[in-house]
């Protein structure tokens, strides 16, 4: 099961990453045109919760999590966590977090739906999995950045 608490922070040789928007600054001083990955995850108390399980997710720590969406996008289409926000909004599907991984074009070409088929896909079994997700950016539905614990 992992585990969350907030204010994670990852560190790009220029810029430090804080927020969605720092995000998106490091993704674009990259060499390569990114195309970035969303897993978009419920969380929820297992069916064998305790007290003290429930009194920490209340607080907004521990759960489960389960993948409901996922989607990519060339950096080009991405402005704001808002956004996104809004967009996955429309899917109608209620979520908490969402993890984010990037996928590195070549040749000034960014990679294809098809090239982040694979690597979105081995995303949701690392949550299936309960695997290790710290390797992944992930944020709450307020754009906080948060980290595994």
């Amino acid at each position: 099961m992992n585990k969350l608490d907030k204010h994670g922070s990852r560190k790009d040789s220029m810029t430090e990453i804080t927020d969605y928007a720092s995000l998106l600054t490091v993704g674009r001083q990259q060499s390569e045109p990114q195309r970035f990955l969303f897993v978009f995850l419920q969380a929820s108390l297992p069916d064998d919760y305790t007290d003290e399980d429930k009194q920490r997710f209340d607080s907004g720590q521990g759960g489960e999590l389960q993948a409901v969406m996922c989607v990519d996008k060339n950096l080009d289409e991405l402005t704001d966590f808002s956004a996104l926000k809004i967009e996955s909004e429309q899917m109608e599907q209620d979520w908490s977090l969402v993890l984010v991984a990037c996928l590195a074009g070549r040749n000034a070409d960014f990679p294809s739906a098809e090239e982040a088929e694979q690597p979105l896909k081995a995303m949701v079994q690392a949550v299936q999995n309960g695997g290790d997700l710290s390797k992944y950016l992930a944020f709450d539905k307020q754009g906080e950045l948060l980290s595994f614990a």
